[in-house]
C-alpha cells in the first residue's frame, strides 16, 4: 500500500471509517441478541470482510479515484491501526483479508457483497450468520473443542514425558541418556497421539453432520 497519502485520500479513507463504524454499531446489537456461538477467528474474519464491503459502496459513493476496493482496504488497514494493532500486524491482515474476499472463481464472498449492500439498521449482518449457523467448521464448540485439544496434548504430553523420565532416572539409573529420552517421548506420544485422533474423528463426525453454507456472490 502507499505510504505516503494526499489529504484529500486521507479524508476519504476517515469517512469511509467513520461510516463503516456507523453501520457496524447499528448492527452489533442485532447480532448479540441472536445469540451466534462462532469461532472468534471466523466471527472477526467476517465481520472485517463485511465492513470492507460497507467501504466500498461508501467509496464509490464518494467518487474515490482509482480502484475503490482496494480503497476499501487501505481504510481497512487504517480502522485496525486505529483501534490498537501494530502497523505491520495490520498489513499482514489486510494480505489475509484480500485472500478471503474473493471465492475461487473470482467473485467477491458473501461478506464483502453484504457489506456492500448494507444500511444502518438493516438486518444484513445477521442475515451473513445466518448462512453459516449450521456449519459445523466455524462453531464456537468445535473451536473450543480444539483448544482444548491443543491443551491436553501440550500439558497432558509433557507431563508424561515428565514422569516418564523421572520414573527412568530413579529406579533404572543406569539407563543412558538417550534411552532415557526415547522414553519420554514414547510416554508423550501415548498421550498426544490418541487426543489427536480422537479429535480428528470427531472433527471428522461433525463435519459429516454439516450443511455448507451459501456461496457467494459478486
Amino acid at each position: 500500500m502507499t505510504e505516503v497519502k494526499t489529504d484529500s485520500e486521507a479524508n476519504t479513507i476517515d469517512i469511509c471509517v467513520q461510516h463503516a463504524r456507523e453501520i457496524l454499531a447499528s448492527q452489533l446489537p442485532q447480532v448479540k441478541d441472536k445469540g451466534y456461538d462462532f469461532a472468534p477467528l471466523f466471527r472477526q474474519m467476517t465481520i472485517q470482510l463485511y465492513l470492507v464491503g460497507v467501504m466500498w459502496r461508501c467509496s464509490e459513493r464518494l467518487g474515490v479515484a482509482g480502484d475503490t476496493r482496494d480503497h476499501a482496504f487501505e481504510a481497512m488497514q487504517s480502522m485496525l491501526i486505529a483501534d490498537g494493532m501494530k502497523k505491520k500486524e495490520a498489513q499482514q491482515r489486510i494480505v489475509f483479508l484480500r485472500n478471503m474476499s474473493r471465492v475461487e472463481d473470482g467473485t467477491d464472498t458473501l461478506a464483502v457483497s453484504t457489506g456492500y449492500e448494507a444500511v444502518p439498521n438493516d438486518d444484513s449482518m445477521t442475515r451473513l450468520f445466518d448462512e453459516y449457523r449450521n456449519e459445523a467448521r466455524v462453531s464456537g464448540s468445535l473451536w473450543r473443542l480444539f483448544e482444548r485439544g491443543k491443551k491436553i496434548m501440550f500439558i497432558g504430553g509433557a507431563a508424561a514425558a515428565f514422569v516418564t523420565i523421572w520414573a527412568v532416572t530413579i529406579f533404572l539409573p543406569k539407563t543412558e541418556g538417550i534411552d532415557i529420552l526415547a522414553a519420554g517421548l514414547l510416554a508423550a506420544a501415548f498421550v498426544v497421539v490418541p487426543t489427536f485422533l480422537i479429535g480428528l474423528l470427531i472433527y471428522r463426525t461433525k463435519m459429516k453432520k454439516s450443511v455448507p453454507p451459501a456461496s457467494s456472490q459478486s
